[in-house]
């Protein structure tokens, strides 16, 4: 027990001074990862205007003036609030614009009797409330002399449901498969992603499923290998970019840590 202690202690110390050298960047890393899916999605509806436009009137019966409709509000809304949210301006009308996509996406596409899907349009509003949650902190440090209500405030129930919802991402690429290597998988990123639920050891865990998920997002779906006539290339690019999203959304959890909810936090007071 107390050199699996020690060995952690030294994880640590490693995930520390990554940290303190990358503390500068890191932020603006994990923003851009975050909001990347959101970012290609937008180009797309561009690039791709009539098949989706064609393609909300033949699931929908909707007519062309509101598939094009719809087609202009993905494109504004969402290179509009990544916009937003990159430039720091307006970051919670960004953030706001960003859950209405996700929730009229998860409508249109029919997502919601989808599990998978809905699991990882979920975890992307888990990330975009950690953006959210940043921003709220930011302000505070604006106002740091001032006295405080204390650390039971809506940031920390934002950082503390943010996390629960990224985790709900690992799920979805999880496989039930008889083979050692994917059982030792599962059980290890299970493990990670409980930890960074309740908030243990959380920069550390967090770190860890980031470098793995990175991993496997370009083994598993290496769109650029496909060609661009395969359907199966927009399958894989919208996985990439939904895991790097997710991705994103955890190195703000590195960043920043899980806030006042977590068990890291209650140990500073035990």
């Amino acid at each position: 027990m107390a050199k699996q202690n020690e060995l952690m202690d030294k994880a640590e110390d490693v995930a520390d001074q990554v940290l303190r050298h990358s503390k500068h960047v890191l932020p603006h890393i994990a923003r851009f990862c975050l909001i990347s899916t959101f970012l290609e999605d937008g180009i797309r509806m561009w690039t791709q205007w009539g098949e989706q436009r064609d393609y909300m009137n033949i699931s929908w019966g909707c007519g062309y003036f509101l598939g094009t409709l719809f087609v202009i509000v993905n494109l504004v809304g969402q290179l509009g609030g990544c916009i937003m949210i990159l430039s720091r301006q307006k970051v919670p009308i960004g953030c706001g614009v960003l859950f209405f996509i996700i929730f009229l996406q998860t409508v249109a596409y029919s997502i919601l009797w989808d599990l998978k899907f809905l699991l990882r349009n979920l975890a992307l509003a888990g990330g975009v409330l950690l953006l959210l949650a940043e921003n709220k902190a930011e302000g505070r440090s604006l106002f740091a002399g001032l006295p405080s209500l204390g650390e039971n405030n809506p940031k920390q129930y934002m950082q503390l449901s943010g996390r629960i919802l990224l985790v709900l991402m690992f799920l979805t690429l999880l496989r039930f498969e008889m083979d050692f290597l994917q059982i030792v998988q599962n059980f290890v990123g299970t493990a990670l992603i409980i930890l960074i639920a309740v908030g243990y050891k959380t920069k550390l865990s967090a770190l860890v499923l980031v470098v793995w998920l990175t991993c496997l997002n370009f083994y598993f779906n290496a769109f650029w290998n496909v060609p661009s006539y395969k359907a199966m290339r927009d399958f894989l690019k919208y996985d990439f970019f939904q895991t790097l999203s997710v991705v994103g959304g955890l190195l703000l959890v590195v960043a920043f840590g899980p806030g006042g909810v977590s068990m890291d936090e209650h140990k500073k007071k035990w």
